[in-house]
């Protein structure tokens, strides 16, 4: 039988943050890297490589590693599970520093694996109002998306978040950084998916503003109430069926058990 997600360390689950973090962040620097040059100064081909590359990566890495930490990914994500009660207030500190320390050394990955200087203080320009509006808006977008999966389709999860990250790459001036690792560590590449550090608090405090009011309006949305009628889909509690940051757990055990996978 396959392990189940609540026989998982909290070892083994912030290594699992900080790995596919990193592995998200060579994806999208690298594919930044490598669109860019095959492009031949084509800025639309350049971010539909970036794009295809990015989404394809989302749904590899949360497909992989969300059965061990729910493959949050994003520091957002994490706080948005804690204060939904979906996750131990002590789990928070080692995700985020995985998270942010997995970021960091995917792009060194990928600006080594291209030749670059491990480090290159970006100078992509990326302010104003609209870009700030954008990332409240990518930031919203993808914390309720996953609210709204985890609790009715917990299998679709892995798709669903690479989905709407390819989309929001299109429909937000921001081509949608939507989380906080993700932006810190895009500071430290002078590509094409680089951000300057000066507009990184900008896009830090829209993001945070964005997943506040996903939890919030999410909330209002997705649990079930009293008035409720019995044949619709009650909430289901991560804590109710196993132990696990998420409730993308239960369907991942639940998948298990029913193939009778080998040992």
């Amino acid at each position: 039988m396959g392990r189940t997600p609540g026989e998982f360390s909290a070892r083994q689950r912030i290594a699992a943050e900080a790995i596919g973090t990193a592995f998200l962040l060579a994806a999208v620097v690298g594919s930044g890297i490598m669109g860019e040059r095959l492009a031949g100064g084509n800025v639309a081909l350049a971010l539909l490589a970036n794009t295809l590359a990015t989404g394809a990566a989302l749904v590899a890495l949360i497909a992989s590693l969300g059965g061990v930490s729910g493959a949050h990914l994003n520091p957002v994500v994490t706080l948005a599970a804690l204060a939904r009660g979906d996750m131990s207030p002590r789990e928070v500190p080692g995700y985020i520093v995985a998270q942010f320390g997995g970021a960091i050394i995917g792009v060194v990955l990928a600006n080594l694996m291209f030749e670059l200087p491990a480090v290159s203080i970006s100078q992509h320009v990326r302010s104003g109002q609209g870009q700030l509006l954008s990332e409240f808006v990518a930031t919203f977008g993808l914390v309720t998306v996953i609210l709204g999966v985890s609790r009715f389709r917990p299998a679709a999860v892995p798709f669903a978040v690479g989905a709407y990250i390819s989309a929001a790459y299109w429909f937000t001036a921001s081509t949608s950084f939507a989380n906080p690792a993700v932006t810190v560590a895009r500071s430290l590449s002078d590509t094409f998916a680089g951000v300057r550090p000066v507009d990184v608090p900008g896009f830090l405090l829209a993001q945070a503003c964005g997943a506040a009011a996903a939890v919030w309006i999410g909330g209002r949305i997705f649990d079930a109430t009293s008035a409720d009628s019995p044949g619709m889909i009650q909430e289901v509690r991560c804590d109710e069926a196993i132990q696990g940051p998420l409730p993308l757990h239960r369907e991942l055990r639940t998948e298990h058990h029913g193939r009778g996978d080998p040992q």
